[in-house]
């Protein structure tokens, strides 16, 4: 079996180039996973924690885990363009994923901004699973998700407050994850979240 590789590398995007992570752990993998990033404007990177924590959870689970910098984020060239660029950035990224990794399992995760990113995508890709942490519902136009989505929040989350993402996920009839006492970034909670997202992958 071949040995776990991290490679760094970048990808023609519709902006210019794109910076990406992969997390390969060779013949044992059973899909792809693509990881979005936090708000562009406001420090997301590939390289965010819970970003970082979800690709491990994937990784463990059997899948080649991929980040992204969105365009104007790190080395990834290009600017901001208020989530539809981004779209494409991720859309560019899956298309990169099958024609690298063929047609394994495909799941989507993503945080904050990035579960916007990921749950725009959702239904165009038929992720086998999708997994938003925090998304960024009342900021962005996250719209319905398909049914068995994981969603984890945290109960002092002061940048999305819970309640907007319960009157998002309640016409929907949608089980949210809550986190007691938690904030936004899952400070303390990483492994706990880790742990739930492997969980979620082996259901």
């Amino acid at each position: 079996m071949k040995s776990a590789t991290q490679s760094r590398l970048s990808i023609d995007g519709p902006a210019g180039r794109l910076e990406i992570v992969a997390n390969d752990p060779g013949e044992a993998r059973r899909g792809v996973a693509l990881v979005a990033h936090p708000h562009p404007l406001y420090g997301g990177t590939l390289d965010n924690k819970v970003v970082q924590t979800l690709a491990k959870a994937f990784f463990a689970s059997g899948y080649c885990a991929l980040r992204m910098n969105f365009r104007g984020v790190g080395a990834s060239e290009g600017v901001f363009d208020e989530g539809r660029g981004e779209i494409e950035d991720f859309l560019v990224l899956a298309e990169h994923a099958r024609r690298t990794y063929g047609e394994g399992e495909l799941a989507l995760a993503g945080f904050s901004f990035g579960g916007f990113v990921a749950a725009s995508v959702a239904g165009r890709l038929e992720a086998k699973h999708l997994v938003l942490v925090a998304p960024a519902v009342g900021r962005f136009p996250v719209g319905t998700v398909p049914a068995g989505t994981l969603v984890v929040h945290g109960e002092e989350d002061d940048v999305v407050p819970l309640k907007d993402a319960l009157d998002w996920a309640r016409p929907q009839q949608l089980p949210i994850v809550v986190f007691p006492g938690t904030g936004h970034f899952f400070h303390g909670n990483l492994v706990t979240l880790q742990k739930l997202v492997e969980q979620h992958c082996r259901a």
